[in-house]
């Protein structure tokens, strides 16, 4: 199975698993699936630590790395597949990685209810 996951799956995979349901936490940690984060979570990530919004003390592409998770670069494709999703909610980071799944056919792993407006199919 290949997914994305979003920024807060990411998170909690790696600080509190228990917030994952184990069906999640086996997708995570299952070596035949390939779990991608996107680019833009990172951003999203670096953001908002330099903004005082979360406090981000370790190196995110460090542990997607040691965790197997795979990030995947937010190109000229999934900004055309932005422009062209509906305006349900206006946060540009949500925007992008749903765009991202759909552009590139992914499942996305989301608690997010905003991601449930758009025609994305979440797990």
């Amino acid at each position: 199975m290949k997914v994305l996951i979003d920024t807060h799956v990411f998170l909690w995979a790696l600080s509190c698993p228990e917030r994952l349901t184990p069906e999640r936490r086996h997708t995570i940690a299952s070596r035949t699936n390939q779990v991608f984060l996107s680019s833009m979570s990172i951003a999203e990530l670096m953001l908002k630590h330099a903004s005082g919004k979360i406090d981000v003390d370790f190196d995110p592409l460090a542990m997607a790395e040691q965790t197997g998770i795979q990030i995947i670069d937010f190109t000229g494709a999934d900004a055309m597949m932005l422009g062209r999703l509906p305006l349900h909610h206006r946060d540009p980071f949500d925007r992008m990685i749903i765009s991202q799944a759909l552009a590139n056919g992914l499942p996305i792993m989301s608690d997010d209810p905003q991601f449930l407006k758009y025609d994305c199919e979440i797990i």
